[in-house]
């Protein structure tokens, strides 16, 4: 993964240590491609049924390195993907897993987006936010701060913070419903482990139709979103998950879930 992207695993959770602390986790071109492919790597792993991502004590991601986007002028610069590669735009929507965004400090433009594209936030009283890319130039570099956010937080609150670039701390971020909560940076790991067991002990199987179901119903119509539902209703009756889930509860024990 590179030498500022970290991927481990603990039993069946994984995490994801973006680790440039001299650059508070700034990306550069290379160090996102890591992220990406670790990301992928997490997605593809059989092992894990959720994933972390986090940064190291003190730090989040502080955005794009502007001094390595520099060396690229502005009307020579590409895109890192098309339109149609989610996956590169939205590597943690993507994701097949859960995930669990553990942010201990710092989250601003590119790390902002990255916090969007997780499905659970916890914080410390350190973190901060900023979609600060209007004093860039820019729109929301992944397309979160303009979709996600404002289906996370509402359409006036978005638009708050993506206007004006303003930074809040994890108490305004949490009176807004961004995150599920605020705990103390020695325990934000712990808390974060402790979150993600409690997702894991649940289906894979499941929350692979869960993860779908819920980011494509987020601009389906009912109708659509029920042909899905239906369709992921019938695959679930048919699972190997769906038979240990009933046999687990019948025998008063523990479920053994394996995906599939």
């Amino acid at each position: 993964m590179g030498d500022h992207i970290k991927y481990s695993r603990a039993g069946n959770i994984g995490t994801i240590t973006i680790d440039r602390p001299e650059k508070k986790n700034a990306m550069t071109f290379a160090v996102l491609g890591d992220f990406i492919a670790a990301v992928h790597e997490a997605s593809n792993d059989d092992a894990i049924g959720v994933l972390i991502v986090t940064g190291v004590p003190g730090s989040f991601c502080a955005g794009t390195d502007l001094a390595d986007l520099s060396t690229i002028p502005g009307e020579q610069r590409g895109l890192r993907g098309t339109s149609e590669e989610t996956d590169k735009w939205w590597p943690l929507v993507s994701c097949t897993k859960p995930t669990i965004c553990a942010i201990d400090g710092p989250a601003v433009g590119m790390g902002a987006e990255f916090t969007s594209q997780c499905d659970l936030r916890l914080a410390s009283p350190r973190a901060k936010f900023a979609w600060n890319f209007v004093h860039r130039g820019l729109v929301p570099d992944t397309g979160a701060g303009t979709w996600l956010l404002p289906r996370i937080i509402g359409l006036q609150n978005a638009l708050r913070l993506t206007y004006t670039g303003d930074m809040i701390d994890a108490a305004e971020a949490l009176r807004l419903g961004y995150l599920l909560d605020v705990v103390e940076s020695a325990d934000l790991l712990d808390r974060a482990h402790e979150l993600a067991a409690r997702v894991a002990a649940g289906s894979p199987h499941s929350h692979r139709l869960i993860k779908q179901l819920t980011y494509e119903g987020l601009t389906a119509s009912v109708g659509e979103h029920m042909v899905r539902h239906t369709t992921a209703m019938a695959a679930s009756f048919k699972s190997d998950d769906h038979r240990e889930g009933v046999a687990a509860f019948l025998e008063r024990r523990p479920a053994r879930f394996t995906g599939k």
